[in-house]
């Protein structure tokens, strides 16, 4: 035995195994459904799949395998699993909000009329232009938007391949915890007339699309 080898041994107490043994902050190679809810919890923002990926040591198959599976086990609690896009979070559930809206001490303010009515047209038509808004609602809409950009119920999502490059807007993770929403596929469908009324013009498809 070298003399290295027989120090680590003898420093070493008997029946210890050293395989386990990782250095702080070393990657387990392991993402169980209790450390992707830890790791969620202390999170103050959103975390992107490849981020949990790269902070656990797994790839990004497990990741999506541990997140469908822990927003399974999170049916029915009052915690859920909030996903948009490439990025997840926590929130609390929605049947829960006015019991948190008491401890808070607030409801959060109100939206007008104008702001639900931009906000749906963003929801349902994401991603959007301010132009396609402002043509569908037939009035300038760029008060009503910088508001709702203020409070990220509405989030830019880039810019869109037209003359001028107009920003892209759709909705945000603020969006979903206001509305109870686990992903923006949760939204309800849309009667006839609302979708008629949300629809561009046909000459608009493709800014629309863009």
């Amino acid at each position: 035995m070298s003399e290295s080898r027989a120090s680590t041994a003898a420093a070493t107490p008997p029946g210890t195994a050293t395989a386990d043994v990782k250095a702080p902050g070393e990657a387990t190679a392991e993402l169980t459904l209790a450390r992707l809810e830890a790791l969620l919890f202390v999170a103050e923002r959103p975390l992107a799949r490849q981020e949990i990926a790269r902070l656990s040591g797994v790839d990004r198959a497990t990741v999506n395998a541990r997140l469908a599976e822990l927003a399974a086990a999170l049916k029915g609690r009052g915690i859920r699993l909030v996903v948009a896009g490439d990025r997840v979070e926590l929130a609390t559930a929605p049947e829960a909000a006015a019991l948190v809206a008491r401890y808070v001490g607030h409801q959060g303010p109100r939206l007008t009329p104008a702001a639900l009515e931009t906000l749906a047209i963003v929801a349902y038509r994401q991603p959007v232009t301010r132009s396609v808004i402002e043509r569908i609602r037939g009035v300038d809409s760029e008060y009503v938007l910088r508001g709702l950009l203020h409070r990220r119920l509405v989030v830019e999502l880039g810019r869109a391949a037209l003359p001028g490059r107009p920003f892209l807007y759709g909705t945000g993770f603020e969006f979903l915890e206001r509305f109870g929403l686990s992903g923006i596929e949760e939204l309800p469908p849309l009667d006839p007339d609302a979708e008629a009324g949300l629809a561009p013009e046909p000459s608009l498809a493709q800014e629309n699309e863009a």
